[in-house]
């Protein structure tokens, strides 16, 4: 467990092994306190409640101390402390991106006097890629600057640090599994570059009572419903057509018992079970695409996904949004309602290895893991030990070596690009310049070339000389919210009471699964796991509107996110959790250890038809993007792909870097 904090400043690691966890309570309790006696965040009474909204609407002098904290709310010990999600801190920078005036703006600029053969704008996974792929392609005294607006690298793929009753518990914050690719592909080497030698893990084996209950290695296998530990629960909206209750019901081993005690009409009874018992794969003889842009590729892009289910399975628009939206587009953050069919489909075309053993897998912080062996390779002195997932795991970050003057490559935490521009004609420009803001002041640093891997919602707002094509391209990059909410727990004793280790819900208030899951043993995991283990449950948060538009589902969906303080939905979380586990001896007071929100605003790239392969003869916008730098900067990101997966993170990575060298630089 890495055991330093990230500060508010966000400029340097705090001494405080607790971070800030007297948020959620009166400021007269002490943080040692609030950490020994009760909770973390959770019961908490926040003081000031304001949104976002409210307080971008204010001066700066003019928000009340501790109003922007109770908006981002508690963000756990260690190193991502001050880094959960987008916090109103980087909220309010993108903002000025956005709502920034480039004439005003340009005149109070400093000039570094820095000059880099490349500047990646972003230090996610794919911009880490895009920098350690750009230094192994470029000669040895190349040099490379990483900027990146959050405290700590990562984009999505950073972690939560708990510390529940003295034992460390982690999870991710959004990027979670990685599979085992082909031994001599591209990203089998890429792994094998950065020192993840041996993809598959080995994960943690039972230590409770026999036999053993059915848990899965991600938040995602619903692992105990082929052995009918997996349980299903439906909300007093529903459960009331049953006359046993009003407070819910549960139904355990709902396959097994056929939904016979499900509190839902005939049709939607028979549907749960062709669905959940995998009779409904036989409606049809549907044949996946075999590669992307083939004839099945093409059909798919051109209807939802919402239309191909009831094709292809025989289900009903009715079942779809009641029962399996929005999880069943759950991978691009909306229903199937608002995606391409093929969205389904794009990530499989990637081909894990499935010989040898299970194909996905997933580190304790999700791929928190790979992005700081990127770090760990792109700069030796930022962790100390060997280049390997337990070293990167259990040593903490040293953030003073990131950003050296003498080093090939830097990485600049706090920075937020407002600007990129061709000093001169594109097509014949030598240098580009990069302004960006760090601390409230304006910096300006030069650059032969960039790689533009944050997301589209920035880029088409930083590149001042973008042509119409390219924004026009970007137009039509729709971004979804999620917010990705960790409840750590201090045993599991009240699922294991019900006898399942995974549940889905239908009609509560938040939130629509959770699901136990067994740590791979990297770094500070304890070798075991029972229902006297503390563990942290993941509730994932999607904002589904079935019948608006892809773009207008994306926009209610960010209204929602930042209208809604963390008192609020720390609470619909907490009523959630009781409602349907009281009966099972869970008491929130008692047994939640603290809760974080991870709210990301544009969490998902939400392909709508055509988004893939193009429409009426017009070429797809992501291929407008993708075909070929535009002057010196090249552009990746894993929206690029169309499918939110790590793995097209890394591949846009290395199509970018590819085309600075084969037509940009010499």
């Amino acid at each position: 467990m890495i055991d330093l904090d990230v500060n508010r400043s966000q400029d340097k690691p705090s001494n405080d092994k607790f971070g800030d966890a007297s948020l959620g309570m009166h400021s007269s309790i002490t943080r040692r306190d609030f950490l020994g006696a009760t909770l973390l965040a959770s019961g908490a009474q926040l003081l000031h409640p304001f949104s976002p909204a409210q307080l971008l609407a204010q001066q700066p002098d003019a928000v009340l101390p501790g109003a922007i904290e109770h908006w981002n709310g508690y963000g756990g010990v260690g190193e991502y402390a001050a880094s959960n999600g987008n916090t109103w801190q980087v909220l309010s920078a993108g903002h000025k991106l956005r709502d920034s005036n480039a004439a005003g703006f340009l005149k109070s600029v400093t000039d570094t006097g820095e000059l880099y053969d490349c500047v990646v704008v972003g230090g996610g996974i794919s911009g880490l890629a895009a920098a350690a792929l750009f230094l192994r392609q470029a000669r040895p005294s190349s040099t490379c600057l990483i900027l990146e607006n959050h405290p700590i690298f990562g984009g999505e793929a950073k972690q939560n640090e708990f510390a529940v009753d003295g034992q460390p518990v982690v999870a991710h914050q959004g990027s979670a599994i990685y599979f085992v690719p082909y031994p001599r592909s591209f990203l089998a080497d890429f792994y094998d570059a950065i020192g993840l030698h041996e993809p598959r893990l080995a994960y943690q084996t039972w230590g409770g009572p026999v036999p053993a209950m059915s848990v899965g290695r991600t938040p995602y296998d619903s692992a105990g419903m082929s052995t009918g530990q997996y349980g299903f629960w439906f909300g007093p909206n529903l459960a009331a057509t049953d006359h046993s209750t009003s407070t819910g019901k549960w139904l355990v081993d709902p396959v097994g018992k056929k939904f016979a005690d499900a509190p839902v009409s005939p049709a939607a009874r028979s549907e749960l079970l062709r669905w959940y018992s995998g009779d409904a794969e036989g409606h049809s003889n549907f044949t996946p695409p075999q590669y992307e842009g083939d004839a099945v590729s093409r059909s798919l892009d051109s209807v939802t996904l919402e239309d191909h289910y009831i094709l292809r399975f025989g289900i009903t628009r009715e079942f779809i949004r009641t029962y399996l939206s929005p999880d069943l587009g759950g991978g691009s953050g909306l229903g199937a309602d608002a995606l391409s069919a093929f969205s389904e489909y794009a990530a499989d075309l990637l081909h894990p290895y499935q010989k040898n053993g299970e194909a996905v897998q997933m580190f304790p912080g999700g791929n928190t893991t790979i992005a700081r062996l990127i770090v760990k390779t792109l700069i030796p002195t930022a962790f100390a030990g060997e280049t390997n997932p337990d070293a990167v795991t259990r040593n903490p970050v040293n953030f003073a070596a990131l950003d050296l003057p003498d080093s090939h490559a830097r990485i600049r935490l706090g920075a937020t690009v407002l600007h990129a521009s061709h000093q001169g004609d594109a097509s014949r420009a030598d240098l580009l310049e990069i302004i960006y803001e760090k601390n409230d002041q304006l910096f300006r640093v030069g650059a032969r070339s960039a790689v533009m891997a944050g997301g589209s919602w920035t880029t088409k707002h930083i590149i001042a000389d973008l042509p119409a094509a390219q924004r026009a391209a970007y137009a039509q990059f729709f971004r979804s919210p999620s917010i990705m909410a960790n409840v750590a727990v201090r045993n599991w004793r009240f699922l294991s009471k019900l006898g399942i280790t995974g549940c889905r819900w239908f009609g509560g208030s938040i939130g629509n699964y959770i699901e136990l899951r067994r740590m791979a043993l990297v770094g500070d995991v304890a070798s075991q796991f029972s229902p006297d283990s503390p563990t942290v449950l993941t509730v994932k948060i999607l904002f589904s509107h079935p019948g608006l538009s892809t773009e207008a589902q994306g926009h209610r969906g960010r209204a929602e996110l930042l209208a809604t303080p963390f008192r609020d939905y720390e609470r619909r979380i907490r009523d959630q959790l009781s409602q349907m586990f009281s009966s099972a001896g869970f008491d929130a007071q008692r047994d939640i250890a603290g809760i974080i929100l991870n709210r990301w605003g544009h969490a998902y790239l939400s392909p709508q038809p055509g988004f893939f392969f193009g429409t009426n003869g017009n070429p797809a916008p992501r291929e407008v993007l993708r075909s070929a730098p535009f002057g010196r900067i090249a552009f990746a990101n894993t929206d690029l792909a169309g499918a939110m997966d790590h793995r097209y993170s890394i591949l846009e990575a290395r199509r970018a870097v590819s085309q600075l060298f084969d037509s940009v630089l010499d």
